[in-house]
């Protein structure tokens, strides 16, 4: 690549402060393409002056036809970033001319299309080192990126677009030089190579991970070093696991730490429940305030099984509150979970503003709990601890209940009963706020994460309403999302299922399904769960590396298939895959099941020593070699008794076979006794003798 053009990126990607107002002209005049489409994200841009294109064959075919260049702009709707550069680029009408005069212009919405969010946003790290959404590319009109960043002020905007505008049309080559470069950068990122050597999985390689994982913990706040937080649940999953599989006090004490300090902190919702997307400082005070669907279902599961652990009435308390929000804002009415709520709301002078939705003054809070002002802002530190800005507090906790009442000379009822009336008090006032913007749209990949989350409430609490929602939402999965052919699709909207299923989709609706097929012994669920992941060896399955690529056989071609197997937020869908193999292969004794797993994780242990927070799920699935794991099979009339009280006990290196039956599953053939109910407990199919009391196969567990 020519110099001049390395300064033209190296100058032009950075994040930039914006301006507060981010209000909308809702009279706008304008109309493109967008109104067309279902994504709320998409259609909040359906009235920019900016001929808007959604990402399809004719759009592409559009490109390549009139040979000019794409500029690609990825965002999603609960993304307070992208709102302001919508405000300040894609509303004005001057640059909507530079636009449309120089570029196919194409807008995403990241979550409906995760394939090409991750091409893009490779490309972007590739020539910037970061990424972010704003995700803003311009690409070749064959689709091959040749410039990308995140959020830009508008003068430096145009000032971009005019610069590649004119190198493209005096000198393409340059432009058509670089993408072949970077096209080939793209490629490799990605690339898994065979491991051909033996797969040694032993708790000696875990543990000098954790060494280095170790370092970055921060034991003032809890979670990482770092000045912005994110919960990562799938990272504390682990970190339980590894504790509690090991007797590590310390590692116990530090996950028990940030899950406190992570509800406590202004990053969950204390008036109406759930969690914000990360926290914009080391304490979890002030949270970006977008709520996600993906977060609070991995979370409930997170907290259910803390819960088991220790009994902690908080994070019983965190999964309640938490579900309790799910159903009330996120929830339609047939057992369908929505995608997120926006960070940004109208405030009280009809401006979009970030976060004005859950903050509160002094003065709103004083008028509000007259009398019990001093003691709630001694909960919840409406002083400089929790002071925001422009005279904004974000409620944050810094004690337990037990101080306060102590402080405060208060009975442990007497707190309960104060906090109760403070919800009450607040939520009414805040229900009569502009509430955040909703993304109805409906992901078959977080839907299941989200029956997850329920059902191992359920398991946890035995709450049957929580079993219930999960059913519901299975059954629509089952009935709407799952095609004629086996495959599933990826989103839902206005009664529409579309778009073919990426391999999350797959991962996450197969690993619902074995944890609702465990705790309601319903064969249909661990079949389907089967089938699907014979579906996605025939349409995602790399033979060479032996991982599953992200996109289907059947899908269009982009510049890169790639295969994602770094675990982020949500854990990788190969992660998943490979765990979800791992489990099916004794469920149904498949040898290549089996080999598959191991050999997905095998081909990544090279890299899990380096950065382990990149492969928590990955090492999960490596206890599961490293130490025992055990088959339970509960055969009988009395099954699900003995099932619910097991469930009563934290054993992550388990699954469950149950049956009320006769039954001619592998792990449960020629095992029923109609007259007595056993447990079996095996470990590399090796069983002990069958019993009939749960404390009695639990022993036999623990050994």
């Amino acid at each position: 690549m020519q110099k001049s053009f390395y300064i033209l990126v190296i100058s032009t990607i950075l994040l930039f402060s914006c301006k507060n107002d981010t209000s909308k002209d809702m009279t706008h005049p304008y109309t493109n393409d967008l109104v067309h489409e279902t994504s709320p994200y998409l259609l909040q841009h359906a009235h920019n002056p900016v001929n808007w294109n959604a990402w399809n064959d004719k759009t592409l075919e559009k490109a390549k036809s009139e040979k000019k260049l794409i500029l690609i702009s990825v965002g999603y709707a609960a993304c307070h970033w992208c709102h302001v550069m919508e405000h300040e680029s894609f509303e004005d009408s001057l640059v909507a001319q530079v636009m449309n005069k120089n570029f196919i212009n194409i807008k995403v919405d990241r979550e409906e299309r995760p394939d090409v969010d991750q091409i893009y946003m490779s490309a972007v790290q590739l020539m910037t080192g970061s990424g972010g959404w704003p995700l803003n590319v311009i690409a070749l009109p064959d689709g091959r990126p040749v410039w990308g960043g995140t959020y830009f002020k508008k003068e430096q905007w145009v000032d971009i677009l005019n610069q590649i505008s004119k190198l493209y049309a005096e000198n393409p080559n340059k432009l058509y030089d670089y993408a072949d470069k970077l096209s080939q950068g793209i490629k490799s990122l990605d690339v898994v190579n065979l491991n051909t050597d033996e797969p040694i999985f032993e708790t000696s390689f875990i543990n000098d991970a954790l060494k280095n994982w170790e370092e970055n913990f921060d034991y003032n706040h809890g979670g990482t070093k770092a000045t912005q937080k994110f919960m990562m649940p799938n990272n504390y999953h682990f970190l339980m696991r590894q504790a509690y599989q090991n007797n590590d006090k310390k590692l116990q004490e530090f996950v028990n730490f940030t899950l406190t300090k992570m509800a406590y902190g202004g990053v969950y919702d204390h008036v109406g429940g759930g969690f914000s997307r990360y926290s914009v400082d080391e304490k979890w005070h002030v949270p970006h305030f977008e709520k996600m669907l993906y977060d609070n279902a991995q979370l409930v599961s997170l907290y259910a099984d803390a819960y088991l652990i220790t009994k902690n009435e908080l994070y019983k308390k965190v999964v309640e509150e938490t579900l309790e929000y799910v159903k009330n804002d996120m929830t339609g009415s047939n057992g369908i979970f929505y995608s997120s709520l926006d960070a940004d709301s109208n405030n009280a002078k009809g401006k979009l503003e970030e976060g004005a939705f859950y903050v509160w003054t002094k003065d709103e809070l004083k008028t509000l709990l007259k009398d019990d002002f001093d003691l709630f802002s001694g909960y919840y530190n409406v002083n400089d601890y929790g002071l925001w800005e422009h005279d904004n507090y974000v409620l944050i906790r810094k004690d337990d209940d037990a101080s306060i009442t102590k402080k405060y000379a208060l009975t442990e009822n007497q707190l309960t009963e104060k906090k109760q009336q403070w919800k009450k008090t607040l939520l009414a006032v805040r229900n009569k706020r502009p509430k955040p913007r909703l993304d109805d749209k409906t992901l078959t990949s977080w839907n299941a994460l989200m029956l997850k989350g329920y059902i191992d409430a359920y398991r946890v609490l035995g709450n049957k309403d929580y079993l219930e929602a999960a059913e519901k939402n299975a059954k629509f999965i089952l009935s709407t999302q799952l095609r004629k052919d086996g495959g599933l699709n990826h989103n839902y909207k206005n009664g529409k299922s579309t778009i073919n299923g990426y391999l999350e989709d797959y991962s996450a609706t197969i690993d619902a399904f074995i944890t609702l097929y465990e705790n309601t012994l319903n064969e249909t669920y661990l079949k389907t769960a089967r089938d699907l992941a014979n579906y996605s060896f025939d349409h995602f399955f790399d033979e060479t590396s032996k991982m599953f690529f992200f996109t289907s056989n059947s899908d269009a071609s982009l510049v890169s298939r790639s295969i994602e197997y770094r675990d982020n937020v949500i854990p990788a869908s190969n992660s998943i895959m490979a765990k979800n193999l791992f489990k099916l292969s004794h469920y149904f004794d498949n040898e290549h099941f089996s080999k598959t797993a191991m050999t997905m994780l095998n081909n990544v242990k090279p890299e899990m020593m380096e950065y382990p927070t990149g492969y928590s799920n990955w090492f999960d699935l490596m206890l599961n070699y490293a130490s025992p794991y055990y088959e339970v099979a509960i055969v009988g009339k009395d099954a699900r008794q003995k099932l619910a009280e097991l469930n009563k006990h934290y054993v992550p290196n388990k699954l469950i076979a149950a049956s009320t039956t006769e039954n001619n599953m592998p792990l449960l053939e020629s095992r029923y006794n109609p007259q007595e109910t056993f447990i079996y407990v095996c470990v590399n199919k090796a069983c002990k003798l069958p019993v009939k009391d749960v404390n009695k196969a639990l022993e036999f567990l623990k050994e």
